[in-house]
């Protein structure tokens, strides 16, 4: 049996208004805020997003060429604008994830990370 009309369409109203491309497979949990209605988001069919996330504009969760795992993001994490998070990574609760990082292994739990490949950052003043 395949995916209920219902959500089959707004799939689609979603991906012709705001670029999303959000299938109805992805697992989301309660509280999960997309910036601009998920404005250039692409969210892979097998990721696994958690609770109270927030998502920026432009953020990619997805593959990487070679590897069957995808991302798994736990609660309370942010993901900065145009963040990509790529692969069989797992985001920990509470982690930030700074706009512009591609994420290509896992972040620890209620940490921040920055940059390209993204590597762990302390917060100012600390």
């Amino acid at each position: 049996m395949g995916v209920p009309l219902l959500p089959r369409c707004l799939y689609l109203l979603n991906r012709i208004l705001f670029a999303v491309v959000l299938p109805p497979s992805v697992k989301v949990g309660k509280g999960v805020t997309f910036a601009y209605q998920g404005l250039g988001v692409v969210v892979h069919e097998r990721a696994v997003l958690g609770s109270n996330i927030y998502v920026g504009a432009q953020v990619v969760i997805g593959g990487r060429a070679g590897r069957h795992e995808v991302p798994v993001i736990h609660d309370g994490v942010f993901l900065g604008v145009g963040a990509k998070i790529l692969g069989p990574v797992v985001i920990g609760a509470g982690a930030v994830v700074a706009a512009g990082a591609v994420v290509l292994s896992d972040v620890a739990p209620g940490s921040r990370v920055a940059g390209v490949p993204a590597k762990p950052i302390r917060a100012s003043g600390k």
